[in-house]
């Protein structure tokens, strides 16, 4: 029987500290299993384009972004100045509805219940934030077709700002969610872990 051996780092603490350990970890292991594609979960593009200087262009760099109207109605908090950034670094750039909380989102604010889609994100948010929105912009990109749903692909996320999550998928669609897979934990943020109190 055979065996692969991978690392999993766990950090002490969550957030945007991790951003730059985080973008090393995906790049060695990306790297190392000749993963061409990476997805990075970004808000105002700090992180996008963090990445873009990291990573690019030696991958496939996909910048996930907030839906316009997220936070407020016809606003994008993607910059304009991180957005031209990550263009002339030949990233690619995804704005759709989130793959975890578009129409189930409406019902939740309009009568108070919560849709699957928001019941599968709350249960993924038990492994941290950054796993949740690891699968949701994959799910994102997949229907885009801007990732394939046959090779791996790393995807990069956090809690809060910047990044400190990320895992070797292999993406699917949102219609064939159950096809999901989690290939690798490269890392995460696990402030509950004995060694750390």
């Amino acid at each position: 029987m055979s065996e692969i051996t991978a690392t999993t780092v766990y950090f002490d603490a969550q957030g945007p500290a991790n951003t730059t350990r985080t973008l090393e970890i995906a790049r060695q292991r990306a790297t190392a299993l000749g993963i061409r594609t990476i997805l990075v979960a970004t808000t105002s593009g700090a992180t996008g384009v963090q990445a873009a200087q990291m990573l690019a262009p030696d991958f496939n760099l996909v910048a996930v972004t907030h839906s316009t109207g997220f936070r407020a109605p016809n606003t994008q908090e993607l910059t304009p100045e991180n957005r031209a950034a990550l263009e002339a670094a030949g990233a690619k750039i995804l704005t759709c509805q989130h793959a975890l909380g578009g129409v189930g989102r409406a019902v939740r604010k309009k009568w108070g219940t919560y849709e699957l889609d928001e019941i599968i994100a709350h249960t993924l948010r038990s492994l941290g934030q950054g796993v949740k929105v690891c699968v949701e912009i994959a799910l994102m990109a997949a229907d885009a077709g801007l990732v394939r749903t046959d090779e791996p692909c790393i995807a990069i996320a956090g809690t809060g700002r910047g990044a400190d999550t990320a895992l070797v998928i292999l993406p699917t669609n949102a219609q064939t969610f159950f096809d999901f897979r989690v290939l690798e934990f490269l890392c995460l943020p696990s402030p509950q872990h004995p060694a750390f109190t």
